[in-house]
């Protein structure tokens, strides 16, 4: 099951068709069905089976996203208060069954093998080791985890942490955490001294929190669920529905059974943009009927979106000045303009000055195309923008997400029912975290309400997001590195560095519930310490607890595990964060760790003490149907900005990569296969892409192929482009022909991260670019 993985050689290369699926031949090959339909019944049984799932799975499934129920650890897309009879999605059930497998990594297998020999599998070999069952602590003698008990650990990492400076400690936290959870971690680090609270928003979507926060004093989607039933059209950017929130194809049938236009700007074609297939009506499935998605579908260049959208926006500008020098119907909603934004006049000079032939060139769509998508925007009463990580991992995604805020101010599409802006977020607590406290940043923080409930001084000091914590690990400044849930190693940028610096960290601990590729690279301390997951029973002092999480519609909810937990020796979260806590700091009386984990309801009590109005009532309110809407000003139009209305902001360039185009140069797009979320691989078929058995590969045009003269199945390296003088290269990867524009490539992350350096990140909010890479194709 094994196959050797490559290492990192001393001059930054990886190597090797080093994750072919073991036995399993690669079959390049167009897969012609729809989204869902029994492509999806197919890819989900597959998949289950090789978790042995028992009837505990089940039950799991049908209480999956269901009010009183258990919410997916997969993405953060809306539960409905009417759900569906199975409100799950494939790879909703593939995360289930990937928790609640029956494979188990006991101590005996660290004793079989050292973590160098580990080191090399595939991270899904990593992954199908099972359910982590001991606290483990790293033996450097032997090279091996050796099991340790609960109090070893906390006194050992006590220790460690206490002797370390706590600004120099990183806490990192992945977004499956619960709200409890992330609230208890933020309050340890504030109560420790420092606020270095990374989270997979940095990774992803941070974009979203600094630029919707600047243009329009919300850091979120100012849309609900039900907002799908009250639009009549929709423009998408940037977001991978059938891979990423494959739920929300429902949503979007549905729209399209009423007659809504969706309009998709997006380099690949995706199947889920194109057509789906409801697996949950029998007669769709017996038919074989399938929807129609998107009714135009635009295949732009990476970075292309703010050449698109100001195209758009010119038009409908123009449109606008001819109504008024003609006597005509308005185009553009001046009474909204007037009431509720700045800056209009300086955007709308800017579009009109905008050049045709350089708005095609950094789009890569023909002046046409854009008029078509405009049409549809000029005639729609409400428009819905939906958008993910497409456009807000660039070097200028600010200036994309921006141009989209634009774009739907002026027809007043933001702040009434059946329109706004709708980022998809990834993770399932994402944005949950954030909203009690997982943030680097003061201004983000109820600094002042901290400091009277619990007796303390919060740190006024900005913490280290994502970037920073990796310039601080690379240049030796950080004394630790405490990791709730997640990859980091495996998912930052500029690997190569990353992981020679990883290894010389005082202290590295990890909260998890399988094994990955970032325990395997040790600190010169290093812990791994097992967690229940969220849908196993949590049984405490005062009985079986539930905890909470938020979607990307800023609704919350209540999540019960049933499932009896993968071993006796787990603890939950909470009880993890309290241990560490109760390790480093002084006692606090005002701060009850074990009262609070014995009873998580008073977690959510100082929660809605905190952000009373966010939280009103929350132990009350946590398993409404639909989940409970936390609020946004934006949605009822007021602007918590600085100038106190909307502000429309003029790009600072058209294409959103940061860098020009060269000959030989391309924009590398790295991506999710369809048997992946995040970091974690379920298997190795990219059904929709037609893409089996490995995940080295390169996504090519074939008029790029030619131009080159590879054919499809040829083994290339993909070197980087950077102006930095940093040698980074993969190899070992196969040539795909695919629908791509010209000058583009698509390929897997984590695998092609290597490529990405660290300094190539979103300029405000620190996203690493990965959507936009700079590489040159080496034959």
């Amino acid at each position: 099951m094994h196959d050797q993985h490559p290492a990192d050689d001393q001059h930054g290369r990886e190597r090797g068709d080093h994750d072919a699926m073991s036995g399993e031949e690669i079959v390049i090959k167009p897969y012609t069905a729809p989204a869902g339909g029994w492509g999806s019944m197919r890819g989900m049984a597959e998949v289950l089976p090789g978790e042995r799932p028992g009837v505990d799975v089940l039950d799991t499934l049908r209480r999956q996203n269901k009010p009183e129920g258990f919410m997916c650890v997969s993405c953060a897309w809306g539960k409905p208060a009417k759900p569906h009879i199975a409100e799950f999605c494939e790879n909703g059930a593939k995360a289930t069954a990937w928790e609640l497998t029956k494979h188990r990594a006991t101590p005996a297998l660290f004793q079989q093998h050292t973590v160098s020999e580990m080191a090399q599998w595939p991270d899904y070999d990593l992954e199908k080791t099972g359910r982590l069952t001991h606290p483990l602590r790293y033996d450097r003698a032997t090279d091996k985890y050796v099991a340790a008990s609960w109090d070893e650990a906390f006194a050992a990492i006590g220790a460690k942490l206490k002797a370390s400076d706590p600004k120099k400690v990183v806490l990192y936290s992945s977004g499956r955490a619960s709200l409890e959870t992330s609230f208890m971690y933020s309050l340890f680090a504030r109560m420790w001294g420092q606020q270095n609270l990374p989270d997979s928003s940095n990774m992803c979507h941070e974009t979203t929190s600094v630029g919707l926060k600047a243009a329009i004093g919300s850091p979120v989607a100012t849309i609900q669920l039900e907002d799908y039933d009250k639009c009549d059209a929709i423009f998408c950017f940037g977001q991978n529905v059938g891979t990423n929130a494959p739920r929300m194809l429902h949503t979007l049938k549905s729209c399209r059974d009423r007659g809504v236009e969706i309009v998709t700007f997006n380099p690949l074609r995706e199947r889920g943009w194109e057509r789906f297939a409801d697996p949950q009506s029998p007669l769709d499935m017996i038919a074989g009927h399938e929807t129609k998605i998107s009714t135009q579908y635009h295949q732009l260049h990476a970075g292309g979106d703010i050449a698109a959208i100001v195209g758009m926006c010119k038009l409908v500008i123009e449109a606008d000045d001819h109504a008024i020098a003609n006597g005509g119907t308005r185009v553009i909603d001046h009474h909204f303009i007037e009431q509720h934004t700045v800056r209009f006049e300086a955007f709308a000079d800017y579009c009109r000055r905008a050049d045709w032939d350089e708005l095609t060139r950094a789009s890569g769509l023909t002046r046409g195309a854009i008029e078509a998508a405009a049409r549809v925007y000029m005639r729609a009463e409400r428009v819905i923008a939906v958008y993910g990580m497409g456009i807000t991992q660039h070097r200028y995604g600010m200036d994309s997400l921006f141009v989209l805020t634009n774009f739907l101010m002026l027809r007043g599409n933001i702040g009434r029912e059946g329109a706004g802006p709708g980022p998809v977020r990834g993770h399932s607590n994402v944005q949950g975290q954030r909203t009690v406290g997982i943030t680097e940043k003061t201004e983000l923080a109820p600094v002042e309400r901290l400091k009277t409930l619990f007796q303390f001084d919060p740190p006024t000091e900005k913490g280290w997001d994502t970037v920073e914590s990796c310039r601080a690990i690379i240049a030796g400044e950080c004394q630790g590195f405490v990791q709730l849930g997640g990859n980091f190693l495996r998912a930052t940028p500029e690997h190569a560095k990353m992981k020679e610096a990883w290894a010389k960290l005082p202290i590295t601990v990890h909260i998890a519930t399988k094994l990955n590729k970032s325990q395997l690279v040790p600190g010169q301390e290093s812990w791994i310490l097992p967690c229940l997951g969220r849908s196993e029973t949590d049984l405490q002092a005062t009985g079986r607890q539930a905890v909470s999480m938020e979607d990307s519609f800023s609704h919350i909810y209540g999540s019960i595990g049933k499932v009896k937990p993968a071993s006796d020796t787990l603890l939950s979260e909470p009880a993890i964060v309290a241990g560490i806590a109760k390790a480093v700091l002084p006692p606090n009386p005002n701060v009850p760790w074990d009262a609070w984990v014995g009873d998580y309801g008073l977690v959510r009590t100082a929660i809605e003490n905190c952000y009373p109005d966010k939280f009103a009532n929350f132990n009350e309110r946590m398993f409404e149907p639909g989940g409970f809407w936390k609020g946004n000003p934006a949605a009822h139009r007021q602007w918590e900005t600085e100038s106190g209305k909307a502000e429309f902001n003029v790009p600072r360039a058209l294409n959103a990569s940061g860098f020009t185009d060269k000959d030989g140069r391309f924009r590398l797009i790295t991506l999710r296969s369809n048997d992946q979320f995040n970091t974690t691989v379920y298997g190795y078929d990219d059904r929709f892409r037609g893409i089996r058995g490995t995940r080295m590969v390169v996504m090519m045009n074939r008029d790029d192929m030619a131009r080159l003269g590879l054919q499809e199945g040829d083994t290339v390296a993909l070197e980087s482009d950077a102006e930095d003088g940093v040698d980074r290269v993969v190899e070992g990867l196969r040539v795909v022909a695919y629908n791509i524009p010209p000058g583009n490539l698509g390929g897997y992350y984590p695998e092609l991260n290597y490529l990405i350096p660290l300094e190539h990140h979103a300029l405000e909010s620190h996203v690493p670019a990965g959507k936009s890479v700079p590489v040159r194709v080496r034959t």
